[in-house]
């Protein structure tokens, strides 16, 4: 059977509470070794003998997964390539953009990606100059393999709580995105539209003459992104304002969730090129806050 953290208290741990392990009690610890795979060495009044034992019983438990803490990113990661299995690789271009390229393992996917592009392989995926995606990258990535439409984008743009079932994550796009964007903009339009260049975007703000600055992102080939963004007013005492607008065609490319984090993605990216040029010009003498 397999054994729970008021087993490890129970019938291996001293009882005493003692704080040596790192821990406020012993139960604690017990819930961390069972749960989280941490070692029971970490308990300086065990025996070699009485690890050792538990080890082996612990790591069996651990292979089997029975009341190890789940990692959420590893079981979307495999859902999402479980969803993508039906789709061949060759089929990736027409559906998604990017093209069919000979890779060191094989035919590969080059697939453009926001802040640089993305190869695309039976045995997996990573950024082209060879550095990791993330595992949330990656689960975004083969969600759009698996529900990628055909569909080019319309040109019809509509906001995030225009597109369906985002009631419940309008909150969380205001807090995660809207907000700390605006705040990392605020008095830096111009810095804005340099930083969308940057990831190969461009400036609309002359085009659609609608906010102080306008600039649109191609996220990835089917998924284009516009931010649009108002500047604070201290005389009428407005604070900066963002929205991003997306084509009516995304949800056929990605979930709401997906969205939801490639807007994340963009707001940490277009962060982090004014962060650097912020830091740039501080450094040379040329930039003066607010």
């Amino acid at each position: 059977m397999p054994i729970s953290p008021i087993d490890l208290y129970r019938d291996v741990l001293p009882q005493t509470d003692c704080g040596d392990c790192g821990f406020p009690t012993c139960l604690s610890f017990a819930a961390k070794v069972v749960s989280e795979q941490l070692s029971l060495t970490r308990c300086p009044h065990l025996s070699p003998e009485t690890v050792a034992d538990y080890e082996d019983r612990l790591q069996e438990q651990y292979a089997e997964h029975k009341w190890v803490k789940r990692d959420t990113a590893q079981d979307a990661l495999q859902w999402a390539k479980e969803r993508s299995a039906r789709i061949s690789l060759q089929d990736l271009p027409g559906r998604l953009g990017g093209e069919l390229v000979a890779g060191e393992d094989g035919p590969a996917v080059r697939l453009p990606y926001i802040g640089g592009d993305v190869l695309i392989t039976e045995q997996g995926m990573h950024k082209a100059d060879g550095t990791e995606l993330t595992l949330w990258e990656q689960v975004l990535l083969y969600n759009h393999w698996a529900q990628g439409g055909e569909r080019e984008p319309s040109g019809k743009w509509l906001g995030f709580q225009e597109l369906p079932n985002t009631v419940s994550k309008i909150k969380t796009m205001q807090t995660q995105v809207y907000g700390p964007l605006a705040q990392c903009c605020a008095g830096r339009g111009e810095e804005l539209k340099r930083a969308a260049r940057e990831l190969g975007g461009e400036d609309w703000t002359a085009e659609l003459e609608s906010g102080d600055a306008a600039v649109f992102l191609p996220a990835l080939p089917r998924i284009p992104v516009l931010v649009m963004f108002w500047d604070r007013d201290q005389e009428e005492g407005f604070g900066a304002e963002v929205k991003f607008l997306f084509d009516q065609t995304v949800t056929e490319h990605l979930d709401i969730e997906s969205i939801l984090f490639l807007s994340e993605q963009i707001r940490k990216l277009l962060c982090a090129h004014i962060g650097r040029e912020n830091t740039k010009g501080h450094k040379e003498g040329t930039w003066e806050a607010g």
